[in-house]
C-alpha cells in the first residue's frame, strides 16, 4: 500500500479533549433555560457531529430555544470558553504528530465545529503555519458522516481521496473518510464512550503510537 500524500485530521476528541466539554455546556445551558438533557443523550448529540447538525437537534427537541445556527453557537460559547479556560484541553501526542506530518506532506484539518471554533483552536495550539488550510461546518453540508468534507478536502489538496489519511475519533468521522475514498486511523482513547470503528483502517488508544504508512 503506497504511503499517504496527505493528512486531515478531525479536531474535537483528535487534536483537543473538547467534546466533553460541549457536552457539559450544552447541559448547562439547557438547564439555565429549564430543560435537562441525561449524560448519555447529550454524549450522543455531541460527539462525533457537526455543529449544524447539534443545532438541528436542539431545536427541533426544544423549539422554543429556536434561533439560527450562529445566535445559538454565540449563546452556548460562554459556557464552553468557562470550562475550556480552566483546563489544558490540548492533546500533546496528537498535536506533535501533526507537526511532525506537516514538515513533509500537506496537513488539514476538518471539522464539524464552525470556522470560528476551528480557528480559535489553531491558534490556541499554535499550528497554524502548519495547516495547508483548515475546514469547518460553514464551508460543508451536509456533516459526518456524509463524506463532502473530506471530498472538499481532496479537492482543496488537489488529490485523489485515496492519497489522502485521515485522523479521526468517531464513528461518524469514520463513515465521512471511508466513503470519501480516503484510509483512516482512529484514536479510541479507553476513557471515551465506545464506538464502531470496524471500518477504520488501523484503531490506536494514542496518536503518539502512529508510524508513518504502518495503517
Amino acid at each position: 500500500m503506497h504511503a499517504p500524500s496527505a493528512y486531515c485530521f478531525d479536531l474535537d476528541g483528535t487534536l483537543i479533549d473538547s467534546e466533553v466539554l460541549w457536552v457539559e455546556a450544552i447541559q448547562t445551558y439547557l438547564q439555565e433555560h429549564g430543560f435537562t438533557m441525561p449524560n448519555a443523550e447529550s454524549q450522543a448529540l455531541v460527539y462525533g457531529r457537526s455543529w449544524r447538525d447539534i443545532h438541528h437537534d436542539i431545536t427541533t427537541r426544544f423549539p422554543v430555544l429556536a434561533m439560527s445556527v450562529a445566535a445559538m453557537e454565540d449563546a452556548i460559547i460562554p459556557y464552553y470558553a468557562r470550562l475550556s479556560n480552566a483546563r489544558d484541553i490540548r492533546m500533546p501526542s496528537s498535536i506533535a504528530l501533526l507537526k511532525r506530518l506537516a514538515q513533509t506532506h500537506p496537513v488539514c484539518i476538518v471539522s464539524g465545529s464552525s470556522r470560528r471554533v476551528v480557528g480559535e483552536a489553531v491558534d490556541m495550539m499554535g499550528i497554524r503555519d502548519c495547516l495547508r488550510f483548515y475546514l469547518g461546518a460553514d464551508d460543508y453540508a451536509p456533516g459526518k458522516p456524509d463524506p463532502a468534507c473530506y471530498h472538499l478536502a481532496a479537492t482543496k489538496l488537489d488529490l485523489p481521496p485515496s492519497a489522502c489519511l485521515v485522523f479521526e475519533d468517531s464513528n461518524a468521522g469514520t463513515r465521512a473518510a471511508k466513503s470519501a475514498g480516503m484510509r483512516c486511523v482512529v484514536l479510541a482513547r479507553p476513557e471515551r464512550p465506545p464506538q464502531d470503528f470496524s471500518m477504520a483502517d488501523c484503531v490506536l488508544p494514542d496518536l503518539a503510537a502512529y508510524a508513518d504508512g504502518a495503517e
